[in-house]
């Protein structure tokens, strides 16, 4: 297991889907509903699955090759529509994190997310895990006029828990994410065990760190801001 350097950190923050919480399994159901209601064969899960992180414009783009998917279209807004009633079925935080959770709180350490998601689905998916109460914050991709990798979103959850970037961390499973991570001047840690395609490689991201699980996520999280047993 690789580690942070020696800085003092005194916030965590995290990405939605494929970070903190397993999400794939309600968005992807969602995306073969559909395709069974056009009459096309369902995308494999594991496919589909590796396309999580790039929302439902990546997933839809996947799920109908021959359609170009415009964000706000028929197809983007029946997709919305059936993953808002459906939005936490079978979506759960991913092992480990909750206790990684608990145990940044019991030290007074402040963690929020800053995800692309929108806002209309973003709250609901945190209330229903019983998370919304806890986050520090709560950035969606529609927060703010610009989102990641554009570090604005990143500097504004450090503003709303009132801590420097520099002392923050940001955990991700996109390139965005580590980019906007490293524009904001935190500590960055790649969540490899997220949704991650085949063509891609975290390696390649320049991330401070790589979490290959969440049991080493939750490792290297604790020595990074002193709470290591």
């Amino acid at each position: 297991m690789t580690e942070l350097n020696g800085a003092e950190y005194n916030a965590v923050l995290f990405d939605l889907d494929g970070t903190l919480v397993d999400t794939a399994p309600d968005m992807v159901a969602v995306l073969q509903y559909l395709q069974q209601q056009h009459g096309i064969e369902a995308t494999p899960y594991e496919l589909a699955r590796s396309n999580v992180s790039n929302g439902a414009i990546g997933l839809l783009s996947v799920g109908f090759p021959e359609i170009e998917v415009v964000f706000g279209d028929d197809l983007h807004q029946q997709y919305l529509e059936r993953y808002t009633e459906t939005i936490c079925e079978e979506s759960r935080v991913f092992d480990n994190l909750i206790g990684l959770l608990d145990r940044l709180e019991a030290m007074g350490c402040p963690w929020g997310v800053v995800t692309n998601k929108p806002e209309q689905l973003t709250i609901p998916l945190l209330a229903a895990l019983g998370l919304a109460d806890r986050s520090g914050c709560m950035i969606s991709g529609d927060t703010l006029s610009v989102r990641k990798p554009d570090p604005a979103p990143l500097l504004l959850a450090c503003d709303i828990i009132g801590v420097d970037p520099e002392s923050s961390i940001y955990i991700g499973d996109a390139e965005r994410d580590i980019e906007a991570g490293q524009r904001a001047g935190m500590a960055t840690i790649a969540a490899s065990y997220g949704y991650i395609t085949e063509d891609d490689d975290p390696r390649e991201w320049d991330a401070d760190v790589i979490a290959t699980s969440t049991e080493e996520l939750a490792q290297i999280v604790l020595k990074a801001v002193n709470l290591e047993d």
